[in-house]
């Protein structure tokens, strides 16, 4: 199980509610396609945010019970069909975060992160959530917490990655009390401090995962236990930058099909702490 790409996203998953599967699968290919339009190829940065413009016309053209444009009916085509499950709204916000991408800023703080991760992230546990009809507030602080998290554990992962793409997560913040430059970072340059500075920051996703943990083992059925995967398998992200002494400016750590086993019983054996 994969935590980057939306590749946590129970699409076509047997732990998914055949009535529900249309429409995850309908928010799985606006997202993916908004991100690949965002990240994909070798198109120069006017393009795509051309491309994402006409992309979020094409979403209020279907919002407002219109017809999209042909380039990317096939995705609206699935969305219009399950609009009236869906909150526009959180489809903008996902919108804006692709957008912000493009241009990324310098992080100042952890809040300025989390306000990132309150477009990129968090829309899509609401949105399922919506689905299964949960809208309480503690169900969507706590989903809130889990999307949040996976998006850090994916920052924290993808050093190797961002870093050649002059893409920066870490907060200016973080970096000052660990002594680390923006530049040590982007150019992927391990040091005992960047190791301790890992170190802090996978705690903090550490902790905003195990907060929300607890909506995993109140959701019903098939989705608590899709939730429990999802949860354990970002959990093991962060154990095995662990185990590599939070090395991954160096390598990127992945979770694979050998882990499975280890991940289905931690999901058998979940409590809210763990």
């Amino acid at each position: 199980m994969s935590v980057d790409h939306y590749e946590n996203f129970p699409v076509a998953s047997w732990l998914c509610p055949p009535a529900l599967r249309p429409a995850v699968v309908a928010i799985y290919h606006f997202a993916r396609t908004a991100d690949d339009l965002a990240d994909e190829g070798t198109a120069a940065t006017a393009e795509r945010i051309r491309d994402l413009r006409d992309y979020r016309a094409d979403l209020l053209a279907v919002v407002a019970g219109g017809p999209p444009s042909s380039r990317w009916r096939h995705v609206y085509t699935l969305l219009a069909r399950e609009m009236h499950r869906l909150q526009p709204a959180l489809l903008h916000d996902l919108l804006d975060a692709f957008e912000q991408d493009l241009t990324p800023p310098r992080y100042r703080d952890r809040a300025h992160l989390l306000d990132y991760c309150r477009r990129s992230a968090n829309p899509v546990g609401r949105l399922l959530l919506g689905l299964y009809g949960v809208n309480d507030d503690a169900s969507l602080q706590r989903s809130d917490a889990i999307c949040s998290a996976l998006q850090l554990i994916n920052f924290w992962q993808d050093f190797s990655r961002d870093g050649p793409n002059g893409r920066l997560y870490v907060p200016q913040a973080d970096l000052e009390r660990h002594g680390v430059t923006a530049e040590d970072v982007l150019a992927c340059q391990d040091s005992t401090a960047a190791r301790a500075l890992i170190r802090d920051l996978c705690n903090w996703a550490r902790v905003l995962m195990l907060e929300g943990a607890p909506l995993a083992l109140t959701l019903r059925g098939r989705a608590g236990w899709e939730l429990r995967l999802v949860v354990q398998g970002g959990l093991l992200i962060l154990d095995k930058i662990a185990a590599n002494g939070y090395d991954s400016l160096l390598r990127r750590p992945a979770v694979g099909k050998a882990d499975l086993p280890r991940l289905i019983w931690r999901a058998l054996t979940m409590r809210a702490t763990s």
